[in-house]
């Protein structure tokens, strides 16, 4: 079955930097479009980035970018997110989601398959 794990969260100061990863297998991972999701306390899951299947094509939500990056291994099996000059209103549980379709698509219900989350604690 299709796995997705997490990986790379933690505790960091405002203005710091994380890396989270995320393994898959299960899936032809080199052809699925690959996305970073992400929840915080109290609101609704919310659209981070998006990666197409061959790293070239990337979107981003507007409070990230420039200072997020995504990124995918497909020798790996793996998805990145570089992450910096964090702020407190970037905590969160940050999923990462895959759909196996090739198109780039920024809604939760796009994507068919999640990992189950790694906690993100920006403290200011």
């Amino acid at each position: 079955q299709v796995q997705l794990v997490e990986s790379g969260g933690g505790l960091v100061q405002a203005g710091g930097s994380l890396r989270l990863s995320c393994a898959a297998s299960g899936l032809t991972f080199s052809r699925s479009t690959m996305g970073w999701f992400r929840q915080a306390p109290g609101k609704e899951r919310e659209f981070v980035a998006v990666i197409d299947w061959s790293g070239g094509i990337t979107r981003y939500v507007d409070s990230v970018r420039g200072r997020f990056t995504i990124s995918r291994d497909n020798a790996k099996n793996t998805l990145y997110l570089q992450m910096n000059s964090l702020k407190s209103e970037d905590t969160a549980v940050y999923y990462c989601a895959a759909d196996p379709a090739p198109i780039l698509r920024v809604g939760l219900s796009d994507y068919r398959y999640w990992g189950q989350g790694t906690q993100v604690t920006v403290s200011s």
